[in-house]
């Protein structure tokens, strides 16, 4: 990847209009809106998780878009970028893991899984393009 100089670089749409922040980028609408959904849906998980499964679900989901953010600011600097973007696709991956516990551990059902974990799966191949 060449150094980063022009915003449209990072554009998500296909006619290439011009991206002025990170909130611009489809990875991080799918991640924003994962994390909003992963912030109601762990509301109702048992109270012996709220210093475990609950607080880390959240602050992953949430760093993955933190994350971006960072990458945005500092995209002119190629290693700090790079850096912040894999940043990103760890704490997303660590999101898609934590889903599956919170699965696994019934505090959520398995329908409510499977139209989450698609969120996850699209932030993190979009991650991975980069």
């Amino acid at each position: 990847m060449s150094e980063i100089e022009d915003d449209q670089t990072m554009s998500s749409k296909p006619n290439n209009k011009r991206v002025n922040s990170a909130k611009d980028l489809d990875v991080y609408r799918f991640a924003y809106d994962l994390a909003m959904a992963i912030f109601e849906l762990s509301k109702r998980f048992p109270p012996e998780e709220k210093f475990a499964l609950t607080t880390q679900i959240r602050r992953s989901s949430r760093s993955v878009c933190l994350n971006l953010r960072e990458a945005w600011a500092k995209r002119r600097y190629q290693a700090h970028f790079v850096n912040k973007l894999t940043d990103s696709d760890g704490e997303n991956s660590e999101t898609d893991s934590s889903l599956d516990f919170a699965k696994d551990c019934r505090y959520t059902s398995a329908g409510e899984h499977q139209r989450l974990q698609p969120n996850a799966q699209t932030s993190g191949a979009c991650l991975d393009k980069c």
